[in-house]
């Protein structure tokens, strides 16, 4: 049976990106309601979210096995109706330890959403020969600025959580309705012998080198990309003595960065291939950030930072991309190690921080995108083959 057009089936791919970063964007911007509902101090608040990346974190074998048994498609949708059930959940669980459960089933949930979604992506990127990875990634960026748009137009009219999640759970069932009958039917065959009988291939239980490599790149690359929005204010501030209006331009400066280049990152991927715009992406990131880090000022440091949105932008999306080509276990695991980096990556500098100053642990934040740099030399990339800006959306046979 046919499968969807390529245009089609790119517009409900995004539709899932875009429903995971409005989902999170959405609970993460009401943390101060549930603060002061469940009266959490600040120490406690870190562990809410940190347990949200520990079960993220912690649903690689799960997710390995669904992925198996469901493929992306249906596991797709179904650890997006968790995600809507988890924003119900939150807004009526009366204390903090049911919290703590609720937050961590949203990780676990969000880890299926994460690995299934990108793996119906490289399956798009396959099928049709076009790369699409960076947009989709970019779609995610923007459920996050429209997950921080209702949240503030909301609250001018109410401070129910309740009501906010609910209405925020509507249009995410919209959103996931939309995106159903263009998804790939996209499974994983099954592993035969390597003799040609029916017989199945024992899988192997440890990963190759080649995945830990895309699990070093990626956990580095996220380490690189998440620390930014959880230090750059901060250094701009006390380090670099910007102002309080001009401090949070860092994290601005590094999202729009983000969201630009990723909206363009497809078409140097058609033109130089994945492997030359990691390394290149990666150099920049962490060249411009040490310059910056160097020369000290407002201006020279917002053009480091905006090095780093530039940069960072296409790793992620590449590294997925090459994972996905190694199978679902691959991709599993990959995604969990990028989840371990984006959630150990902020501590680590601030241990840095403390021990030093709040410019060693920038500096790190550089080191990680050098490392990245170096990771992807040894990553063996899908082979460089450019493909025509347009191609016909003719409906292609998928299973």
């Amino acid at each position: 049976m046919p499968g969807p057009s390529f245009r089609r089936a790119k517009w409900s791919i995004a539709a899932l990106f875009c429903f995971l970063g409005f989902q999170y964007g959405t609970w993460v911007s009401r943390l101060p309601a549930l603060k002061t509902r469940l009266d959490l101090g600040a120490g406690e608040v870190g562990l809410l979210l940190m347990a949200c990346g520990a079960g993220a974190a912690a649903s690689f074998p799960l997710v390995a096995a669904l992925m198996r048994r469901l493929g992306s498609r249906l596991l797709a949708l179904v650890s997006a109706g968790c995600l809507v059930a988890v924003l119900a959940a939150l807004s009526a669980v009366p204390d903090y330890p049911l919290a703590l459960l609720v937050v961590c089933a949203d990780g676990v949930a969000v880890g299926c959403l994460n690995v299934a979604m990108n793996a119906q992506g490289a399956a798009l990127e396959s099928t049709h020969g076009r790369t699409v990875m960076s947009q989709l990634h970019a779609a995610f960026s923007g459920g996050l600025f429209a997950a921080a748009l209702l949240a503030s137009g909301v609250t001018t009219l109410t401070g129910s959580v309740a009501a906010h999640f609910a209405l925020a759970g509507a249009l995410l069932l919209l959103l996931l309705g939309c995106a159903r009958p263009g998804l790939l039917a996209h499974r994983e065959p099954s592993p035969r012998a390597p003799d040609g009988s029916g017989r199945r291939r024992p899988r192997r239980a440890l990963p190759t080198a080649t995945t830990l490599l895309m699990g070093c790149a990626m956990a580095f690359g996220t380490v690189t990309e998440g620390a930014m929005n959880d230090w750059s204010t901060l250094y701009l501030e006390d380090v670099v003595g910007a102002s309080e209006t001009v401090a949070p331009l860092g994290i601005a400066v590094v999202s729009v960065m983000m969201l630009l280049a990723r909206l363009r990152a497809d078409r140097w991927r058609t033109r130089w291939g994945d492997g030359r715009v990691v390394r290149t992406g990666s150099a920049v990131a962490a060249g411009g950030l040490a310059l910056a880090l160097v020369a000290g000022g407002v201006i020279p440091t917002l053009l480091g930072f905006a090095c780093v949105g530039l940069g960072a932008a296409a790793v992620t999306p590449c590294v997925y991309v090459a994972a996905a080509g190694r199978g679902s276990d691959a991709l599993a695991l990959v995604a969990a190690m990028g989840t371990t980096g984006l959630l150990g990556g902020p501590a680590v500098i601030g241990f840095v921080a403390g021990a030093a100053n709040l410019t060693a642990g920038m500096a790190t934040v550089a080191g990680s995108a050098l490392i990245v740099t170096l990771t992807a030399l040894r990553i063996p990339w899908r082979p460089h083959h450019p493909a025509p800006d347009r191609l016909p959306d003719t409906p292609t046979p998928t299973g």
